[in-house]
C-alpha cells in the first residue's frame, strides 16, 4: 500500500465503524427474527419482506453481521497493519457495501441510514483512490507498467 498516513488512519477508522455498526446491525436483525420481542427500534417491519427471497430477517443479519461487518473488521485490520493487499481489502469492503444497499434499498424504503452507509462505501473507495495517487493525478508504482 503506497503510505500515507493521513489516509491510512481515516480510513482505517471509518472501516473499522462501519465494522462495528454492522455487526450491531446484524444482531439485532438476527435477535428481532428469532424473537419479535427482542426486535430493537432499528428493526425493519416484516412486511417488508414481502415479495423477497426471505421470510425473516435472520439471513439479512446474518449476512450484515458475518460477511459485511466480518470484511470491513478484516480490511481494518489490514489497514492498520499495513499489509501489502490492505488497499484491495478495503475497497472490495466498500463495494460489499454499496452491493448491501443497493439490494436494501429494493425491499425497504429510503431511509437516511442508507445514505449515509452508501456515503460511507464511497468514502472507503475514495480514500484507497487518493492513498494510491489516482485521485490527485499520480501514478502508483504498482500501478505503473
Amino acid at each position: 500500500m503506497h503510505e500515507t498516513r493521513s489516509i491510512r488512519v481515516p480510513l482505517a477508522v471509518v472501516l473499522g465503524l462501519f465494522s462495528a455498526t454492522a455487526f450491531a446491525g446484524g444482531i439485532a436483525l438476527i435477535a428481532g427474527s428469532l424473537d419479535p420481542s427482542l426486535g430493537l427500534a432499528i428493526t425493519p417491519p416484516p412486511e417488508l419482506l414481502e415479495g423477497s427471497l426471505f421470510d425473516s430477517y435472520l439471513l439479512p443479519g446474518i449476512v450484515l453481521a458475518v460477511v459485511l461487518g466480518g470484511m470491513h473488521l478484516v480490511a481494518c485490520i489490514m489497514v492498520l497493519r499495513r499489509q501489502p493487499h490492505a488497499d484491495l481489502a478495503a475497497v472490495a469492503a466498500g463495494f460489499a457495501a454499496l452491493i448491501w444497499i443497493f439490494v436494501q434499498m429494493v425491499f425497504i424504503p429510503f431511509s437516511v441510514l442508507q445514505a449515509v452507509y452508501f456515503g460511507a462505501g464511497l468514502l472507503e473507495i475514495g480514500l484507497v483512490l487518493l492513498q494510491l495517487g489516482v485521485l490527485r493525478g499520480e501514478r502508483s508504482p504498482r500501478l505503473a507498467g
